[in-house]
């Protein structure tokens, strides 16, 4: 048998150890057992029923000494995860009041200790459970004898006999011989190694219980001195017994032949209830079979149902896509393109570009691109867009043509004997924009279909434009009272008034022809751009252009359209301009010839016009394009019209021929433009004025440093910006020190208006003025100093967008801030000359380390 865990002194030592770990006082470990622990479960009658999945733990039964007293106690420990033994519970013995064995435990190795002051009597105490009977009736009789010498009582023991157990103790005590000195001299004595410690028989049966047990006996006369006639006695007791046995037997025949005769009944009755247990059980197996297939079944059809209903919607979808409206497929294959129908049609192109778009292999699931269904109805949305925009492309072709016959043949459109008519082009721009997002459909459906119809455009156009001008100029010349100079140049006398009369009615009828036909070619040219769908912001005069095309394409700064990045496209629209102006310069060639037949010299004036007249025009619309920059809204960074402007500058001094007055006007006029702008545009946000004006002025600078050093006009704004910048980069830097600083230069602020009034060695003695005083700023301010410093340079790092400018920034910061402390260490001087201050070198050191 293996050796009880009560004899391992292994376990005692760890118990030991453990109780030290946790108590103060050392404890005495009299036992200790391995047990299993388990919680039973209140059944009916208070009974424990059952008990949960057992723990392993260690009950140990301990004393502690303090004074003349002892006190017991019945340890729980447990294994820690290092399998170290530590306390989990510890019981009072003084409270232990039931020691009771488990009844439902057949190995009889479980029992339950009651103590009388857990708080909740309703909670199931543990079970422990035993390695076998002799463990568990060791322990106990442990518990029970410390009870009885410490406390003078035992608990009540319920499920074991007492008695039992006092003969278990006598005949599990082993037995050892000792040498006991009498004055007879040594002898040896036979005593228990459980009486050696305990007198077991004397502390389970009290005093008084042996008196009534000897009583009891004594009321009975057993008369059993002889041995002989009480072997007598017993014979014929027990054969008078048998004879009373017997004759019951024979009274009670005919009831054991009833109870049979039930009994029979009974096991045939049982037998029959076994078959037909047998015969449900057999029915419910296959009731459970047929309800486990129904549940199958029933779970597939609800996952069919599920699936079906999700490929339903799926299908729905699909089919909204694949599906055409039957009002939309009308409008694309036959309906008509007159202005009430326009809307309808807009609307379908609308769903013909979504319905391609969405059938694209990029915007549909993977499983649906090769579906057939799919890639039948991508052909057929093709073939409908092809057939659309043929149909479409094919009206707007005609309809330009008519538009214009329209207007060629309406007398009233152009200028007439005696009376001169300015073009107006505003009612067929109406009609024409009725047209424009159907051509803006048709660019994104099919690109290649544009260039027939900008062709169409343009020849019509420039047949309107030319018979305008044609009729024009032939009624300026008709209508202008001059005289043909019979005197050829240089020769002969010239009346000096009649000159002049010639030259003001050529010049007026030049200068009505400029201001009459630019204008309205540049609109033309610009409405055709954006109509023919090219993405272009705006017109402007261009450098690449030639006589014949005073006009070429050029993007706004700031502008929200989408510039034109394909020279190829670029070159694409200037051969449309060039197509649609073609022709109409011959009209101002006839004004110049007419007027050299009447004085060549009329023509100088003519060219100082034209030059006059493109400078103005260039210049307004430049300021026209700052101007629009002043909005409500906050600047970051750099203006785009500033570096728009160095390129322009660069442009205008490459290609200049000797107008230097005329530039340098141009210069002045765009560029006081440009920082009256910028000055209402810092404005909007008042907290971050001067960083948008220093951030500016230094980009101004930096794009024009190269041409300020060749033109002076140029020069004087170079130097104007720079002035801006130093003070915007003051004000901003003196407001970042301030920020950091403002208790120190408060107080030198202080200082300095008091010594108006006072002399310096009064001023300690003013409230709020004290060297006390003086010292507390002090601290507050220069106090984790790098810190400050750091804060400040963030400061002056977060709302500037141009990194570049941070470091010169930074050195002019450092540099105001040393000045500014240079002087406030005068002033501290003067008042307190006995305290001690950080130095200006010390100060530029810490900056520079920083």
């Amino acid at each position: 048998m293996a050796r009880s865990s009560a004899d391992d002194m292994e376990l005692k030592r760890s118990c030991e150890a453990g109780i030290l770990s946790k108590e103060k006082d050392r404890e005495t470990v009299v036992m200790s057992m391995r047990v299993a622990k388990g919680r039973g479960v209140w059944g009916k009658a208070g009974k424990l029923a059952s008990r949960h999945m057992a723990k392993p733990r260690v009950l140990a039964v301990t004393t502690k000494k303090k004074g003349q007293r002892t006190k017991a106690f019945v340890r729980v420990l447990k294994y820690s995860n290092g399998g170290v033994l530590e306390p989990a519970k510890v019981y009072k013995m003084k409270h232990l009041s039931k020691v009771e064995v488990v009844p439902n435990d057949p190995s009889g190795c479980t029992f339950l200790l009651g103590f009388d002051n857990l708080r909740s009597q309703s909670v199931s105490p543990p079970q422990w459970t035993m390695r076998n009977k002799d463990d568990r009736n060791r322990f106990l009789m442990c518990i029970l004898n410390m009870c009885k010498e410490i406390y003078g009582a035992i608990p009540k023991v319920v499920g074991m006999d007492v008695v039992e157990m006092a003969m278990w103790a006598k005949d599990n005590t082993t037995v050892k011989v000792t040498q006991v000195s009498t004055k007879d001299g040594p002898i040896e004595s036979l005593v228990g190694e459980a009486d050696s410690q305990v007198a077991i028989q004397k502390d389970l049966v009290l005093q008084t219980e042996d008196e009534d047990t000897e009583a009891l006996l004594d009321t009975y006369i057993m008369a059993i001195g002889e041995a002989e006639a009480f072997s007598e006695r017993m014979k014929r007791e027990l054969v008078a017994l048998e004879s009373a046995n017997v004759y019951a037997l024979m009274e009670t025949e005919t009831v054991i032949e009833e109870v049979l005769e039930g009994l029979e009944i009974a096991s045939i009755c049982v037998e029959d209830f076994d078959e037909w247990l047998g015969i449900f059980n057999v029915k419910l197996r296959h009731m459970r079979e047929d309800i486990q297939s129904i549940e199958w079944r029933n779970n597939k059809l609800e996952l069919q149902s599920d699936s079906n209903v999700a490929l339903i919607d799926e299908l729905d979808k699909m089919l909204v896509l694949l599906q055409i409206p039957p009002e939309y497929e009308a409008s694309l294959t036959g309906g008509s393109f007159d202005e009430g129908n326009m809307v309808k049609n807009i609307e379908a192109c609308e769903w013909l570009t979504s319905a391609i778009k969405n059938l694209e292999a990029s915007n549909l699931d993977p499983i649906y691109v090769k579906l057939r269904a799919v890639r039948e109805k991508r052909a057929e949305f093709v073939l409908l867009k092809c057939t659309f925009v043929r149909r479409a492309s094919e009206f707007l072709r005609n309809y330009f043509p008519s538009l214009i016959d329209f207007m060629l043949n309406d007398k009233g459109n152009f200028s007439q004997r005696g009376q001169l008519q300015r073009p107006d082009h505003a009612d067929m721009r109406y009609k024409c924009r009725t047209y424009a997002r159907l051509l803006q459909f048709i660019k994104n459906l099919d690109k290649s279909c544009l260039m027939p119809l900008r062709k169409s455009y343009c020849h019509s156009l420039n047949l309107l434009i030319r018979r305008e001008a044609r009729e024009f100029s032939s009624e300026l010349r008709a209508g202008s009272k001059a005289s043909k100079s019979s005197t050829p140049l240089f020769e002969g006398p010239a009346s000096a008034n009649q000159s002049i009369s010639i030259t003001d009615t050529t010049a007026d009828a030049y200068c009505k022809m400029i201001t009459v036909f630019i204008p309205l070619l540049v609109d033309e040219s610009s409405f055709f751009a954006h109509f023919m769908c090219f993405d272009v912001a705006a017109l402007a005069p261009s450098d690449e252009s030639d006589n014949n095309n005073p006009v070429a394409v050029s993007e706004p700064p700031g502008s929200s359209a989408k510039p034109i990045n394909s020279s190829a496209e670029l070159g694409v629209l200037n051969q449309f301009l060039q197509e649609l102006l073609d022709g109409i310069q011959e009209d101002f060639y006839a004004i110049v010839d007419w007027a050299f037949k009447l004085d060549p010299l009329s023509c100088i004036s003519m060219h100082g016009i034209t030059d006059r007249y493109l400078s103005a025009q260039f210049v307004d619309d430049a300021c026209y394009q700052i101007e629009k920059y002043e909005r409500n809204v906050r600047q970051i960074g750099v203006v785009p019209y500033i570096p728009r402007f160095s390129q322009l500058a660069a442009r205008m001094e490459q290609y200049i021929n000797g107008s230097r007055d005329l530039v340098d006007q141009a210069y002045t006029k765009i560029v006081t433009i440009m920082f009256v702008t910028l000055e209402k545009i810092a404005q909007v946000e008042p907290k971050y004025v001067d960083i948008v004006l220093l951030e500016n002025y230094a980009a101004f600078q930096h794009s024009l440093y190269d041409l300020a050093n060749v033109v002076p006009t140029l020069a004087k704004y170079y130097h104007q910006a720079s002035e801006a910048y130093e003070q915007a980069c003051s004000r901003h830097i003196n407001l970042v020190i301030y920020i950091h600083f403002e208790k120190l230069f408060q107080f030198a602020r202080k200082i300095e208006e008091l010594m108006y009034n006072m002399s310096p060695e009064e001023i300690p003695f003013q409230v709020g003025m004290s060297k006390v005083d003086f010292r507390k700023m002090l601290k507050s301010s220069l106090s984790g100093l790098d810190k400050t410093i750091n804060a400040m340079y963030r400061k002056l790092q977060k709302n500037i967008t141009a990194e570049e400018l941070l470091p010169s920034l930074w050195d002019k910061c450092k540099k105001e801030f040393l000045d500014k402390y240079a002087t406030f260490l005068k002033l501290i001087s003067k008042i307190y000359p006995s305290e001690t201050v950080i130095s200006v070198n010390e100060m530029k050191d810490t900056l520079a380390s920083l």
